[in-house]
């Protein structure tokens, strides 16, 4: 259970084998405002999920047993709590098949907690409130023939099952639609979405273009939503309105 905690906090929940990490870690976002429960594998924070109501989970990769991609997959397979990895500097084809998985961001070890609580406290923005450019009357997107429910988050078809997403496929989707035809870079996707700046190697911004066109797909006759302009990034070309 979480320590010293307040009810209205948010819910975080450290996996990571190294006691000399998660504890220091423990007590740091506590001070910070935080609830905080540890797990020192994949097995114990699987214990822990269905009873606790956690609301963003730090979850280290490279571990003893079950690893974190591993964990990574099938807690995405059944919910769209955040998800944030931890992993080594040399790390980088984990760190893409972990974005691949569904992960909202990762943090190279060895990391100030200063900058983790930062990335926490960012993507928990992104899965509570949509930003202020697409605030309105109400919280759904028409795009094209998709309606976009900010709110859920998910996609929606005719009537045809809802198609969730995850929080940081919707708050990528959040700020192209809100900027339907206008040419937006890597970098600008990784501003308006994560605040923070693209290093060499990010695939972030990438991986979750990938994943929402395969959640669009509706053939090879449909009209494109996502366009890939080269050299320059990414942009709706299709309607966006808010309904």
């Amino acid at each position: 259970m979480p320590q010293d905690t307040n009810a209205t906090d948010p819910h975080i929940l450290v996996v990571d084998d190294r006691r000399d990490i998660r504890d220091p870690l423990r007590k740091y976002l506590i001070k910070q405002g935080l609830r905080v429960s540890v797990a020192a594998s994949a097995a114990e924070a699987r214990k822990m999920l269905p009873d606790a109501a956690v609301d963003l989970i730090v979850l280290d990769i490279m571990m003893p047993g079950e690893d974190g991609l591993s964990l990574c997959r099938d807690i995405r397979s059944k919910s769209e709590i955040p998800i944030i990895l931890l992993t080594a500097l040399s790390d980088e084809t984990d760190r893409i098949v972990g974005l691949e998985l569904g992960a909202d961001d990762y943090l190279t070890k060895p990391f100030n907690p200063r900058e983790l609580l930062a990335r926490i406290r960012a993507v928990l923005r992104r899965s509570q409130s949509s930003p202020p450019e697409i605030k309105g009357n109400g919280n759904i997107w028409q795009v094209g023939p998709w309606q976009f429910d900010i709110s859920v988050p998910c996609l929606r078809l005719a009537e045809a099952a809802d198609i969730p997403l995850s929080t940081g496929e919707a708050a990528l989707l959040e700020a192209m639609v809100s900027r339907a035809g206008r040419v937006l870079s890597r970098a600008q996707l990784l501003d308006l979405t994560q605040g923070r700046d693209p290093n060499p190697f990010d695939r972030a911004i990438d991986n979750h273009i990938s994943r929402l066109r395969k959640k669009m797909d509706l053939g090879p006759d449909a009209d494109p939503i996502i366009q890939t302009v080269w050299g320059g990034g990414y942009k709706i070309v299709t309607e966006a309105r808010k309904l």
